[in-house]
């Protein structure tokens, strides 16, 4: 399985100076938008018969990022979601974990009590999320803290201020520095806020700005804003991704958040990610859905196909 690493060498003199990242981001192919949607369109009208959509239901359950990230979290709530994302169904022990949850730095050592010994990731959000508006001691403050106290996973946000200006440089610097601070154990997620971002193009160029940089994920949204996972930038970001590893042989994952609430929806994505990158991220090391709603209507439709009722949302615990 092809590994991440911290940097490409093959695009290594992309990244030497302002100018020469600036003329490699603007030299890649343009968005055909229209092509780009109707094509998320049209594979999301592929059918899933019942054996396959168990399958899906169950790969769509490993793969979520069950989140909280609320100025009223406690304790108390994340514990009792890490408790949710060890065992999501407690009267079906066959249900599959969730690939991790996701939290403030602060509530990091929270998660990690709850899912010890259970395989669940602890992903904390880092850099001043969502907005990402302090100086840079300050964001890679935040990500030492979260990786002291345990955190497996950092989901940083980009400066959008700097990106938007063309200030391209200084953005792959910034991550490059939050690599640093994540160490040897923890992966890094890159958060590009889709929605602010404005053009298919510019999510092309913040797609391979973050590849280079060294991400181990690129991510869509905080899921913060309006716009935020679609279809169609995630089928972009699927193409980047992989692009790159056709061009340097680095795989690097993806992670659609926010606004996918129904397992239609998420079926419709992974249809997606086999389309598009293939069944090598058709894993959770390579694919993930950031959610918080998601998993109770998976675990509804995956409790219909196997008693043929749909028990409803009071057969399902409230995060």
């Amino acid at each position: 399985m092809p590994t991440t690493a911290p940097t490409a060498p093959a695009l290594a003199d992309v990244t030497s100076s302002d100018s020469s990242l600036r003329r490699f981001l603007y030299g890649l192919p343009g968005v055909d938008a229209v092509g780009l949607e109707a094509r998320a369109a049209a594979l999301g009208t592929r059918s899933i018969k019942t054996t396959a959509k168990a399958y899906a239901i169950d790969l769509a359950i490993s793969m979520v990022d069950l989140t909280t990230l609320e100025g009223a979290d406690t304790p108390g709530k994340v514990r009792a979601l890490g408790a949710k994302a060890v065992h999501p169904d407690p009267t079906d022990r066959t249900t599959p974990t969730t690939a991790a949850v996701c939290v403030y730095p602060d509530m990091v050592a929270a998660a990690k009590e709850a899912v010890a010994g259970s395989g669940v990731k602890v992903a904390s959000v880092a850099t001043a999320f969502p907005a990402g508006r302090a100086a840079p001691a300050v964001k890679l403050a935040d990500v030492r803290d979260a990786v002291a106290a345990g955190a497996d996973e950092i989901d940083m946000v980009i400066d959008r201020g700097a990106f938007l200006a063309g200030k391209y440089l200084k953005v792959y610097d910034e991550i490059v520095a939050v690599k640093e601070a994540c160490g040897a154990d923890a992966r890094l997620k890159v958060i590009f806020e889709t929605g602010e971002l404005s053009t298919y193009d510019n999510i092309r160029r913040a797609s391979w700005l973050g590849m280079l940089a060294g991400a181990d994920f690129i991510k869509t949204s905080t899921g913060k804003v309006a716009v935020n996972a679609t279809p169609a930038n995630t089928l972009l970001m699927l193409e980047a991704v992989r692009d790159f590893r056709a061009q340097t042989g680095v795989q690097v994952g993806v992670k659609p958040a926010g606004g996918i609430r129904t397992s239609k929806d998420a079926i419709k994505f992974l249809v997606l990610v086999n389309e598009t990158a293939g069944e090598d991220w058709l894993d959770n090391h390579w694919f993930r859905f950031g959610a918080s709603s998601l998993l109770n209507d998976l675990l509804m439709q995956r409790q219909k196909l196997a008693t043929g009722r749909y028990s409803g949302p009071d057969y399902v615990t409230v995060d």
